[in-house]
């Protein structure tokens, strides 16, 4: 979109801008909730991905079996294995910097980071590094840490793809969170439980 919009690109080439495939290549989950299990349904069914997931407890062995999706009992086993690493874990103490320096090193040189997760859970001063010095292919991020301020190194690379943390701008979507308020408000003044309690 950039090289086309400025005018940059002179025609189709062989080997212009190539990129690896999605077909048939491994995505590991950090995190198996009810989203990273959306996304492991898309990429399993839509694209013959195998799917690898680490989680702390095992997962609904039907999805399991659905998806033919592998286990893994830790990230460091899981990241050497993928292709994709796509992160599904809540933010927080117990996973800031979750994808540090040390984690990016496991990866394949050839792999791809996405974060549509929370921004803390990835060390951003390590990823810019890692692409820098091209130690991984690139990164699509959605969320940042101290959003929406973005770590500037982040501004000069092309091998990540900078999203303004939009993962659920959909009307539907957007429509449906707003109705859950509504809910949760008329539950709370008619004295009942509040459907989507937080605290």
């Amino acid at each position: 979109d950039r090289l086309v919009r400025a005018g940059l690109w002179t025609g189709w080439c062989p080997t212009h801008m190539m990129s690896s495939d999605v077909t048939g290549a491994t995505l590991g989950l950090i995190g198996f909730g009810r989203i990273a299990q959306a996304m492991a349904r898309k990429a399993h069914h839509g694209f013959g991905m195998k799917i690898v997931y680490v989680k702390p407890s095992p997962a609904d062995p039907a999805v399991v079996d659905e998806l033919q999706a592998v286990r893994c009992d830790t990230v460091e086993e899981l990241l050497p294995q993928c292709d994709y690493v796509s992160l599904h874990c809540p933010g927080g103490k117990e996973t800031r910097h979750l994808m540090n320096a040390g984690r990016l090193a496991l990866m394949k040189p050839g792999a791809h980071l996405i974060n549509t997760a929370r921004g803390d859970v990835v060390d951003s001063k390590a990823l810019i590094a890692a692409l820098r010095e091209k130690r991984i292919a690139g990164a699509g991020l959605d969320v940042y840490e101290g959003e929406p301020h973005i770590d500037p190194g982040f501004l000069s690379l092309e091998n990540v793809s900078l999203l303004p943390h939009l993962g659920s701008a959909t009307i539907a979507t957007r429509t449906a969170m707003g109705e859950k308020v509504l809910a949760n408000l008329a539950a709370y003044f008619a004295g009942e439980v509040l459907p989507d309690r937080v605290v």
